[in-house]
């Protein structure tokens, strides 16, 4: 049985209006035409992105060229990143496939990329600790992990999550709760509070959700994962300052209840005493009505001054320090 349904697609972050037949054959198809009626903003999302191409990253960062000495750091899109401390490679939140979303038979149902990966799966570096933020589709990417799994690589990941990881396939799925810490090689992580929520579908509202700190030898590093405005920062200040604080800056509109405007990033870093900040969570997927290019727009202006202060603003671009 085949089911034809024309869809009305709107306009988006900058793209253009278009029209489609989407064909959905036997029950899937039904499925489909079910799950549009609950959600058509989302499925005429998707129906537009089928027709748009994923565009080659500006940059790409020279990793071999990394020294193994001092913090190096490349955004890789999205909320993916490399950290590397003195030698030793974390991975952050990775999301490499063309979609993030539901993982259904025939591919991943959810948002398209609008850039490709700064660094392909395949040529990644050799990962020492995966660091995952909590269980939404956007930072726990199903067929990245895949990929990147049977290396021996440990993972670290927020309470009630690592049931959705194969144990067997990592070197150790370790879960951290707010201001619990743990140490992995070199490195100490402490799981940090941040204003979000970790459910991966509906109902699983018992997952948790963190932010990291990240501190080996002279440096300390916080990635923030997702988080809304809070004050909560303010407790990661005393001791030795935050080198980089890696910040999200997109998806605020409508979702300010859940996701920080860029000037609210801003100043969490300030609270939090971070030297410098790295924005990442923009320009990757539409996940939100502000136009792609608004967050990093507003960022780079309210930073106006303070430009040294920003690492890494384009994906695919890289910063590093040896002191």
């Amino acid at each position: 049985m085949v089911i034809t349904t024309t869809v009305t697609l709107g306009r988006r972050s900058g793209l253009a209006i278009s029209r489609r037949k989407v064909f959905l054959s036997g029950g899937l198809g039904v499925a489909g035409l079910a799950l549009y009626q609950q959600a058509p903003i989302f499925w005429n999302q998707f129906g537009q992105e089928m027709f748009t191409t994923i565009a080659a990253p500006e940059k790409t960062p020279k990793l071999d060229d990394w020294p193994e000495r001092g913090l190096h750091v490349a955004w890789l899109g999205h909320a993916t990143t490399l950290i590397r401390i003195d030698g030793f490679t974390i991975l952050t939140d990775p999301v490499f496939s063309n979609r993030c979303g539901i993982d259904l038979l025939v591919g991943t149902m959810g948002p398209k990329r609008l850039v490709a990966p700064a660094v392909a799966i395949e040529k990644l570096p050799k990962i020492d600790l995966v660091l995952l933020s909590h269980a939404h589709f956007d930072h726990w990417d199903m067929p990245s992990l895949r990929a990147i799994s049977n290396q021996g690589i440990p993972v670290i990941c927020a309470r009630e999550t690592q049931d959705l990881l194969t144990a067997s396939r990592w070197k150790s799925v370790r879960e951290l709760g707010w201001r619990e810490r743990t140490q992995e090689g070199p490195v100490t992580v402490t799981g940090v509070e941040v204003k979000h929520w970790g459910a991966r579908v509906r109902r699983d509202t018992h997952r948790g959700y963190n932010g990291y700190v990240i501190e080996s030898g002279r440096y300390k590093v916080f990635f923030s994962g997702d988080s809304a405005h809070t004050r909560l920062f303010e407790q990661l200040r005393g001791g030795r300052p935050i080198d980089l604080a890696i910040m999200p800056i997109g998806a605020y509109d409508p979702w300010i209840m859940n996701h920080c405007t860029p000037e609210q990033a801003i100043e969490m870093a300030n609270w939090a005493g971070a030297q410098r900040i790295m924005p990442v969570h923009h320009q990757t997927f539409v996940l939100s009505r502000e136009p792609v290019n608004e967050p990093i727009e507003r960022f780079m202006t309210s930073m106006r001054g303070d430009d040294a202060r920003v690492v890494a603003h384009t994906i695919g671009s890289e910063w590093g320090v040896i002191t």
